[in-house]
């Protein structure tokens, strides 16, 4: 008897039916494609408000971050500026590319804003984005 013939006798298909299984995998990945972006977690800050293009990243990213208090953080876990350089070394070291992303609540003082830049350029990162919330977005 052929595989994916029926029977003669009682008429049952003996081939697995798949077509259950990849509407159950559908409706998962676009389940997923939808959560990804919302699990994005880290520092509340306020961000200005700019009309510049998104950046695209091809690893995972190391966000450095300064709220409104003035604490920094380098993605969810809080340093001091004295270590900020040697931690992003540690980080970086590993990676080819080396970029941070800068995150600074609008209400920091541009000074802040400039010795945390200049931390970063001394931990030897060649780029450095700026986030910002685009124009049209409360």
């Amino acid at each position: 008897m052929e595989i994916g013939t029926r029977d003669q006798r009682n008429g049952a298909m003996s081939q697995i039916n798949v077509t259950p299984f990849v509407d159950v995998m559908l409706v998962l990945l676009i389940i997923f494609m939808v959560t990804a972006p919302m699990m994005q977690q880290g520092v509340q800050v306020n961000l200005p408000k700019t009309q510049a293009k998104s950046l695209s990243a091809d690893q995972e990213s190391v966000v450095v971050s300064i709220d409104r208090t003035g604490k920094v953080f380098i993605n969810d876990k809080e340093s001091s500026h004295d270590e900020l350089a040697s931690k992003l070394t540690a980080i970086l070291a590993p990676r080819e590319k080396k970029e941070v992303f800068l995150k600074a609540d609008k209400d920091v003082p541009y000074g802040e804003v400039v010795k945390t830049m200049a931390e970063i350029k001394i931990a030897g990162i060649e780029r450095l984005g700026m986030m910002t919330e685009p124009a049209g977005k409360r």
